[in-house]
């Protein structure tokens, strides 16, 4: 971004109740090249924002009626992504510090250096969230192309805006990427955002987890095969890598393919042919292979359980994914995002979550990352009876422990009861609650629950009976 450019004319709103300051701001700020909106209290700010939304905010603190602390709260609560900046005057400095730590973009002591206000602005813009408003320019999006790639990608700390604007460069070339990080970090939507910055957009995307997928048929599945190969197979089927032939092929949980597979997968990367299960010839490919691992590759070669020659072949790029611990600052926007997601689901007029259960999301620890953030939001739109989702309803859904993955012959044995019995827990058993959540009607959740010997009596902490 050219420091002199005012981010392609950046729409910026200064509030201070100081005619002579806020004048001086807004000269300053305007011939930097921002266009700027000057107001003197913080109602006005908040009835600008709603006909004008601006990329940032500049408060002073002191301001007649509400001040510039309420005002951040306010902006917090109904727009997590706006970055507010507040100037302080020595008296303030603690509250402007706690302030800091409940998601202000920073905070400037007057008298304050321009320059340094100035380059405060830069990093806010660099880092608020697409979709700032008509006159915003993505950092990431370079050569013309516009930000649609990072459709799912929400965020505003500087780790995930240099991870993807690393994933942006990697994307142009064909060299494969091996995408790390824990459970529930977001691998797979990384790895469509690369699939849609590359040159293969327009062709096929294509995901499997190799985890989920018996060996028996893992390699069925990847090659393809042809009739009567096996015991089952009545007709000749393509696998995944015919299906991704000119575009991705996003091999996740790469860490848990058998080592028999892996030999195959490597002369596919060697050959660029693939020769399906009972097949005498091989076909051509023209695939972009990209991986991702929550395992210790390292450690897995170590003990003989993957193969060095084909983490070489993968791992020609290597991306990490924080975990969402790493990048505290991007929780507000993702559960505004989730919340915009999932609220039509149940037919509410949901608009966001009141500060202090924002507060308690914030500062929460999250073992399950984005996946578990997604189902504590889900959960709590679900049960929320107010616009804006309570702090007790966040609680409640924290409890809940994540769920575990489970292959399909695990789940076939354990998945029903233990998704019962977290509904029920997250409910305190209440039936009509955990039937709506399940989408079942309560004689059919009944009928489940009598058949793994549930009652709802044993999730109701008090004793009292609950309104089913």
């Amino acid at each position: 971004m050219n420091p002199a450019s005012g981010a392609h004319g950046a729409h910026i709103l200064v509030v201070d109740d100081d005619e002579d300051i806020l004048r001086l701001l807004s000269m300053r700020l305007r011939a930097r090249g921002f266009r700027v909106t000057a107001v003197v209290s913080a109602e006005e700010a908040l009835a600008r924002i709603a006909v004008d939304p601006p990329r940032a905010v500049v408060s002073d603190v002191r301001l007649p009626g509400r001040d510039g602390l309420a005002l951040f709260e306010e902006i917090r609560s109904t727009r997590p992504t706006l970055p507010v900046i507040l100037l302080t005057a020595h008296g303030t400095i603690p509250d402007a510090v706690d302030a800091t730590s409940r998601g202000v973009f920073g905070y400037l002591t007057k008298p304050f250096d321009s320059q340094v206000l100035l380059e405060k602005i830069d990093q806010a813009l660099q880092l608020s969230a697409p979709g700032g408003g008509e006159d915003f320019v993505d950092p990431l999006a370079t050569g013309g192309q516009s930000d649609e790639w990072l459709a799912g990608m929400v965020f505003r700390s500087s780790r995930m805006a240099e991870l993807l604007a690393e994933a942006r460069m990697v994307a142009a070339s064909d060299a494969s990427v091996l995408i790390r990080g824990e459970s529930g970090t977001g691998k797979e939507v990384l790895a469509r955002a690369i699939h849609r910055a590359s040159p293969r957009a327009k062709g096929p995307f294509v995901a499997i987890n190799c985890g989920a997928i018996p060996e028996q048929l893992l390699e069925s599945e990847l090659f393809g095969h042809v009739k009567g190969a096996f015991t089952g197979a009545g007709n000749t089927r393509a696998g995944l890598f015919q299906a991704a032939n000119g575009g991705t092929l996003f091999l996740d949980e790469i860490g848990d393919m058998p080592l028999a597979l892996q030999v195959k997968l490597l002369r596919v990367l060697q050959e660029r042919m693939v020769r399906p299960v009972g097949a005498t010839r091989s076909e051509a490919v023209d695939v972009r292979l990209l991986s991702a691992t929550h395992r210790d590759l390292d450690a897995a070669m170590a003990q003989g359980q993957f193969r060095e020659d084909l983490y070489y072949r993968l791992d020609v790029v290597s991306l990490t994914l924080p975990r969402l611990e790493e990048r505290r600052e991007d929780i507000p926007p993702l559960a505004a995002h989730f919340v915009q997601q999932v609220a039509g689901k149940y037919g509410k007029p949901i608009s966001g979550f009141a500060p202090d259960a924002l507060e308690a999301l914030a500062t929460a620890a999250w073992p399950g990352n984005v996946r578990q953030l997604y189902n504590v939001v889900e959960q709590s739109c679900a049960l929320t009876s107010t616009p804006l989702i309570p702090l007790t309803l966040v609680q409640r859904a924290l409890r809940v422990p994540a769920m575990e993955a489970l292959s399909y012959t695990e789940a076939k044995q354990r998945f029903e009861r233990n998704y019962l019995v977290q509904l029920l827990k997250l409910t305190e058993g209440n039936v009509a609650d955990a039937a709506r959540i399940a989408d079942r009607n309560r004689t059919e959740f009944y009928r489940l629950l009598q058949k793994h010997d549930l009652t709802p009596a044993m999730f109701r902490g008090d004793g009292e009976p609950a309104a089913d």
